[in-house]
């Protein structure tokens, strides 16, 4: 917890220089506008403390991370924590409904490709998670909107229907899961060759193991042996794979939360750079980070829990 605590203030300390120290601000579009006289520009300036030391902002916005409001956003005139929740919670639903049907199909599918190396399974299995990573993920989310878009079969955008306040309880939960398959899908598809190729990995080194071979040597059945004794030793890497998977995810989810119109911190990040919104744009890469953060920690107690070895070395 002290290493995320201190991997946190580093992002928030290197993000708010690199953003403060950028050319242009929030109010540089109104220097243009020739509605906008210079005296309100400067007093604009003067009111937001735009032209305050950058060690004097750092200052007072650590003063409103500690009120909760994690500053103030000049696009929206609103905290930033009120902002980033609703959308945090969007891009939290999309990544971890993503990652477990991610993991539900990569085990399975890398453990029977290991089982059958050198088979004509294996071999199909690697050449679909090659055709699979050289596709760029902007590429295959343009492909699957575009499917969409020409069949029909799923809303080619945002996270809900029009009429979704006329719809009841139930209709309103199948509602945004159709509206979650098709930036759920880009991104099982960005990660998944890479997911199955490193549990193809792991299985593969304990599969040559004596203990796996005089156990097949016993007569134990393939599925059994797989998933029961095998896995238990392929365990500890994959665990620490699962907390680099969410990072993946979390970067994936931003190129598909943009294309597909999905109401997560993806669009808000960009919102916020395109408009110079410093508070903001600092408000959503900690957030960023604290979602990557959290799925280290879990990963890091899930090893702990499936590892003796971890626990005794603690």
């Amino acid at each position: 917890m002290a290493h995320a605590a201190v991997v946190l203030a580093s992002v928030s300390l290197l993000t708010f220089v690199f953003a403060a120290l950028a050319p242009g601000d929030v109010l540089s579009e109104m220097k243009i506008d020739p509605r906008v006289s210079p005296e309100t520009v400067a007093a604009l300036r003067l009111r937001y403390g735009l032209d305050r030391p950058l060690p004097l902002k750092f200052g007072q916005w650590l003063q409103s991370v500690g009120r909760g409001e994690l500053g103030f956003s000049l696009a929206y005139n609103r905290p930033v924590a009120t902002l980033l929740w609703p959308r945090a919670r969007n891009t939290l639903l999309l990544t971890v409904s993503a990652t477990t049907i991610t993991w539900l199909i990569a085990v399975p599918v890398g453990a029977w490709s290991a089982s059958h190396r050198g088979g004509w399974g294996d071999r199909f299995c690697a050449g679909a998670t090659t055709a699979l990573l050289v596709v760029p993920e902007l590429v295959l989310g343009l492909g699957l909107l575009l499917f969409a878009a020409r069949t029909g079969y799923l809303p080619v955008g945002g996270m809900v229907s029009a009429r979704f306040d006329e719809l009841s309880g139930w209709d309103r939960v199948k509602d945004v899961a159709v509206h979650l398959v098709l930036p759920g899908t880009a991104l099982i598809l960005v990660t998944l060759p890479v997911l199955v190729r490193h549990v193809r990995s792991s299985f593969l080194e304990v599969l040559g193991t004596p203990f796996i071979q005089a156990a097949r040597a016993r007569g134990v059945p393939g599925p059994r042996l797989l998933f029961r004794h095998a896995l238990r030793v392929a365990a500890n890497p994959l665990i620490t794979l699962f907390g680099l998977s969410i990072a993946g995810l979390l970067s994936a989810s931003l190129v598909v939360e943009a294309l597909v119109s999905w109401p997560g911190l993806g669009p808000l990040l960009l919102e916020a750079i395109a408009a110079r919104d410093l508070h903001l744009v600092i408000g959503a890469v900690m957030c960023s980070t604290l979602l990557l953060l959290t799925g280290n920690v879990i990963a890091d107690a899930l090893l702990y829990v499936a590892d003796p070895r971890v626990r005794s070395e603690r």
